[in-house]
């Protein structure tokens, strides 16, 4: 099954399907069980499953996952990379670059 995430399609559960289903592929592409891939990572077997049937999944155990499929250069350029969508966000980001604490 392919997926493909629109843009400007913004359904988080979709996302967390397409995330879990890249991750699925990964497993079976290294000829990791769900058992064995628990123990590499710790995360339980269950939340295995269960992420990769419904994308549900905690953020604690994603990141091991993350780190396991060496996908962790990949997520931190993402997260890094400032969005904007208009001017005046483009103008927020910037006067906020240097700020270590919210308001």
């Amino acid at each position: 099954m392919k997926y493909s995430f629109d843009v400007f399609d913004k359904n988080p559960e979709r996302l967390a399907k397409i995330l879990a289903e890249n991750c699925r592929k990964r497993r079976l592409d290294k000829g990791l069980s769900r058992r064995s891939l628990s123990e590499i990572t710790g995360i339980p077997e269950a939340t295995l499953e269960r992420f990769e049937t419904k994308g549900k999944i905690s953020l604690e155990a994603f990141l091991k996952l993350v780190v396991e499929f060496d996908w962790f250069d990949e997520m931190s350029a993402i997260m890094s990379k400032s969005k904007f969508t208009t001017g005046e966000e483009l103008e927020t980001i910037n006067r906020n670059q240097r700020r270590l604490k919210g308001r």
